[in-house]
């Protein structure tokens, strides 16, 4: 069965970097469109990148300036760079391929989740 694996993360500082990386095979990374979302306890996940054809990108206004989503066709490896942290981007993050964009905004394919990764901001 084809998944995505998800590393990376932990605990950083506030004003500290943490990158996230979801490697997969082959096959789902040719899907073309990925995205990161995070998730708190009780509140829905939450876009906060994704990249398209192109290698065009959506941010939440909130990770804007300070994330940098990207991919490794080479290792099929999709990644989430994240700069200048602050203790509210502490959250569960979750990669996501395959999914679509419609009208700037990205919808998730159900079938292609990442497991999962925590990213603890301390201030």
């Amino acid at each position: 069965q084809e998944h995505l694996v998800q590393s990376g993360g932990g605990l950083a500082q506030a004003g500290g970097p943490l990158r996230l990386s979801c490697a997969t095979s082959g096959l789902i990374f040719k899907l073309i469109t990925m995205a990161w979302y995070r998730q708190t306890p009780g509140n829905q996940r939450e876009l906060v990148a994704g990249i398209g054809r192109g290698d065009s990108t959506k941010y939440a206004d909130s990770v804007k300036g300070r994330f940098i989503i990207s991919r490794d066709g080479a290792n099929n490896t999709l990644y989430l760079q994240m700069n200048s942290l602050r203790p509210e981007d502490t959250a569960v993050y979750y990669c996501n391929i395959g999914g679509t964009f419609v009208a700037g905004n990205y919808i998730p394919n159900s079938r292609f989740w990442g497991q999962g990764t925590q990213v603890t901001v301390s201030s």
